[in-house]
């Protein structure tokens, strides 16, 4: 198992082909893909063909970058996914943090454990100079995972989703976190109890 990050209570490890049922399972849960497809499952054709090959890829070109498989340490459950990539023709040293988990994970904290050792992972390399995360409006457990995990709100925009989603006309909301910031948050002095 190729390991790229330990918590607490998580690994992220490389995916591998032997996930497309964990991906399957995962994206064919209407509650997990609500803010993504409006709910509409994810065929197993996909994932084999297009999906896993895809987070596959990323491993050819190196460490830093790409899609994770999470699994909870103490159970072995595969729980979902976090990434931490540049969009194509984007800014390299800008990155994406995504997530999706499994609906038996929400709630535990998780998200906000795997996206904050992401964000330190990143932010270890000299190159990466921003993190953001983007969703909903109307997706208040994703923006508080991310206020959580210590992005601020940049901005509201909008743009058109390929599903029907309730809440889209109320568009998305972009966080984001700068090096400059995360380095003034490590630094930054506690008071005491």
């Amino acid at each position: 198992m190729r390991v790229f990050l330990e918590t607490e209570r998580l690994i992220l490890r490389a995916f591998t082909m032997d996930d497309v049922d964990n991906l399957v399972e995962l994206d064919g849960d209407p509650d997990v893909t609500h803010y993504i497809t409006g709910g509409m499952p994810t065929s197993r054709e996909e994932v084999e063909r297009e999906i896993l090959p895809a987070f596959l890829r990323y491993y050819d070109r190196g460490d830093l970058y790409g899609f994770w498989a999470v699994v909870e340490k103490s159970t072995g459950d595969f729980l979902g996914w976090f990434h931490l990539r540049p969009h194509r023709d984007a800014d390299p040293h800008a990155p994406e943090l995504g997530y999706r988990l499994r609906k038996s994970a929400w709630g535990k904290g998780y998200a906000t454990e795997g996206a904050k050792a992401l964000i330190r992972r990143g932010f270890a390399e000299p190159s990466v100079e921003r993190i953001y995360a983007e969703t909903m409006v109307v997706h208040t457990a994703s923006r508080r995972v991310m206020e959580k995990a210590g992005l601020k709100l940049v901005r509201t925009f909008h743009q058109a989703w390929p599903y029907r989603i309730e809440g889209e006309e109320h568009g998305d909301v972009e966080y984001a976190l700068t090096r400059a910031e995360w380095e003034s948050m490590q630094h930054a002095v506690l008071p005491e109890n």
